[in-house]
Order: C-alpha cells, then structure tokens, then sequence
C-alpha cells in the first residue's frame, strides 16, 4: 500500500490513502488565498486545483514567482489525485462538515 504525505510547509504527515490526505490539508491546514485572483480555498490539492483550473499558467507563474520545474510538479500532483482519488466522497465529506 503506498502512503500519501502531506507537502504544505514542514507537515509530512503520511496517509493510507489520498482522501485522507486531501481531508487533513482542507481541515488542519490554514486556507489558501489565490494570488492571482484573491480567492479564499483550501490549502494543498484544492488550491493547487483552483490555481490551474481557474487561471493560465502563465497567471500562475507571475503570480507565484513560480519557474518551469514548480508548475510541472504542481500539474504532477494534480494529475495523481485527480486520478486515484475520490473526489467526490472528498467534496461531499466537506459540504457536510
């Protein structure tokens, strides 16, 4: 079983699976105000999902300071989650709370 870790700041928590991952990063985490556009979200995933989904790449990187190497492992990440997590059972536990 591969373990999913939490990359926000010096957290390193580990997890047995990405839901609870992407849970701990919107719970315990401080929320995340876009820079290109000033939207309040979630830490970790979500923000990095609003990021690329709402703005260019190139709105990130002038916003972000951000180089070629940072976007590609931020579109790496969302790929995996986007990928092996349900998103949805994510989406439905924090409209609940």
């Amino acid at each position: 079983m591969s373990q999913w870790r939490c990359a926000i700041g010096d957290c390193n928590r580990m997890f047995d699976d990405g839901e609870s991952l992407v849970l701990h990063q919107a719970r315990e985490h401080e929320r995340h105000q876009c820079q290109v556009c000033n939207t309040i979200t979630y830490d970790g995933y979500i923000a990095i999902r609003h990021a690329f989904d709402e703005h260019t790449r190139a709105e990130y990187v002038r916003a972000y300071e951000a180089d070629s190497k940072a976007v590609r492992e931020r579109e790496r990440v969302k790929e995996i989650v986007e990928k092996e997590v349900n998103l949805r059972a994510v989406f439905d536990t924090l409209e609940e709370e």
